[in-house]
């Protein structure tokens, strides 16, 4: 057993943690601060992994957040399997031990994988080393079959099909349309059809059933009944929140989030939390919220990471996140629902408009599709206390 000392010691290498990681390390000295990761690589941006990268405008090397710079011990390739909370120590799976002063938990999430199917080589997308292989494999073979209409399945169809327009690739999914949890209805069944312009098969509605293995193909098959043949199978349905180790120090955990307050500490205030895993209150929106998405893993990060060392800073920052899909692309700022209220602005029928996400008359939500350089007036409206009627907000952004 090898062990460490810290002031900061830090559980994950994702974004949320590389934030904080450079928060901290601007108040503190060389040596004072550790990370552990799972991963063998350096903490790097996650959204180029379905968007730049495969349209050339990123490489591998541009990234990297400049993790490895700061002057903190990286602890990379292990996994932490136990808080001892009283004791301020950490162990992993190598049988080291780390002491903290404070601690921040950055675990992220874990893919979600196919009910009821076991079969080797299915790559649940998310991290640089699923891009590599993937990227291999398109530049190997011709057909490819998504799981999943949402957020990452939606991306990597696009893709693929933009890097290589000879590629067949197919979309496979349980919800009727595109984006079917986000965006209206029209919006989705028009992505349906504009995929399929776009030489995407779509197959909405189907649940798939079973998976084998048949030489170098996969075998694909849906309750309905069809059958589908590929070289690759991706999978994107979401992730399971790694909060394990939260449970098991017995911190405080809700909607798969760790409870944290606005200063994003839990009910032990030497342990802090960030990203995908973190539950907290938003005062602006008045909701408690998990989100997964980069710009709250990098802000909760920075925050977390000032406080851990003093701040005393309130989290108040909205959501928001973005998306490219072939040659639409879109921002939004706040709660992104399809079963809320909706009032659709539209300058041009999805073409350019702009989506208005409410409840009880309290707009929670902007949806600035192919709109550009409106994201503050979207928080502003936001941070509005009062209530609309709908026939207010034609024309507000």
């Amino acid at each position: 057993m090898t062990t460490y000392n810290y002031k900061y010691l830090i559980i994950g290498g994702g974004m949320a943690a590389a934030s904080a990681a450079q928060s901290i390390c601007e108040k503190c000295k060389k040596g004072d601060i550790g990370l552990i990761s799972r991963e063998e690589y350096l903490p790097y941006a996650r959204p180029p992994l379905s968007k730049a990268l495969w349209k050339g405008e990123r490489t591998l090397e541009d990234i990297d957040l400049g993790t490895g710079n700061l002057g903190l011990e990286m602890h990379l390739g292990r996994t932490v399997t136990k808080i001892d909370a009283y004791n301020h120590k950490v162990y992993d799976d190598q049988d080291n031990e780390y002491s903290y002063l404070k601690l921040l938990l950055a675990t992220g999430g874990t893919p979600k994988k196919i009910p009821g199917v076991d079969v080797p080589g299915i790559i649940y997308y998310r991290t640089k080393a699923d891009y590599i292989k993937l990227k291999d494999q398109v530049d190997k073979n011709n057909s490819f079959g998504i799981i999943g209409g949402g957020f990452i399945g939606s991306e990597i169809a696009a893709a693929i099909k933009m890097y290589k327009p000879s590629a067949e690739v197919t979309m496979i999914f349980l919800e009727d349309g595109i984006g079917d949890r986000l965006f209206p209805r029209s919006l989705s069944k028009f992505l349906n059809d504009y995929y399929e312009e776009k030489g995407v098969n779509v197959h909405p509605g189907e649940m798939v059933s079973n998976i084998t293995k048949n030489g170098e193909f996969f075998i694909v098959k849906t309750k309905s009944g069809k059958e589908f043949k590929f070289n690759t199978v991706v999978a994107g349905l979401g992730i399971k929140p790694n909060i394990e180790l939260a449970e098991a120090a017995n911190l405080k955990t809700q909607n798969n989030g760790i409870v944290v307050n606005r200063y994003l500490y839990t009910q032990d205030m030497d342990i802090f939390a960030a990203g995908d895993i973190v539950y907290y209150h938003n005062y602006i929106l008045r909701e408690d919220l998990r989100v997964e998405h980069e710009d709250v893993a990098w802000t909760t990060g920075e925050y977390a990471g000032k406080n851990m060392t003093g701040a005393g800073l309130v989290y108040d920052v909205l959501p928001y996140f973005y998306s490219d899909l072939f040659d639409y692309g879109y921002e939004a700022v706040g709660i992104i629902k399809s079963d809320m209220d909706i009032l659709e602005d539209w300058k041009e029928p999805y073409e350019e408009g702009v989506i208005y996400y409410l409840e009880q008359g309290k707009v929670k939500g902007v949806l600035l599709w192919n709109v550009w350089e409106k994201v503050e007036d979207a928080k502003k409206l936001l941070a509005e206390p009062r209530t609309f009627k709908k026939e207010d907000l034609k024309g507000r952004i």
